[in-house]
């Protein structure tokens, strides 16, 4: 019998931000999953911003990745960029240029 591994604080808020997407579409039907998706987008980004913010040590090293707008911004693309190219949606069957069989 396998042991299954617990839910890492990442996969949890992936799941739920997920789950909490489908249960939006759910109560309100007449919404489109573009404009839901987008909601759950910028309540994300907005998160991880407030999350990223660097302390108040100029000198502390953990926060120097982090220490202005800009570079808080180029590790959010990065981080999207990838997470989306991993993602199982990424590329679809009506993707302009799919090949079909």
């Amino acid at each position: 019998m396998a042991v299954e591994e617990p839910e890492t604080s990442f996969e949890e808020a992936a799941r739920e931000a997920v789950e909490l997407g489908n249960r939006i579409a759910d109560d309100e039907p007449e919404s489109h999953p573009w404009d839901i998706g987008d909601g759950l987008l910028a309540g994300a980004i907005q998160y991880w911003l407030y999350a990223r913010q660097p302390c108040d040590d100029p000198a502390c090293e953990d926060c120097a990745s982090m220490r202005t707008a800009e570079l808080r911004l180029a590790e959010l693309l990065k981080q999207v960029e990838e997470l989306a190219r991993t993602s199982e949606y990424f590329h679809t069957p009506n993707d302009f240029g799919a090949g079909r069989a």
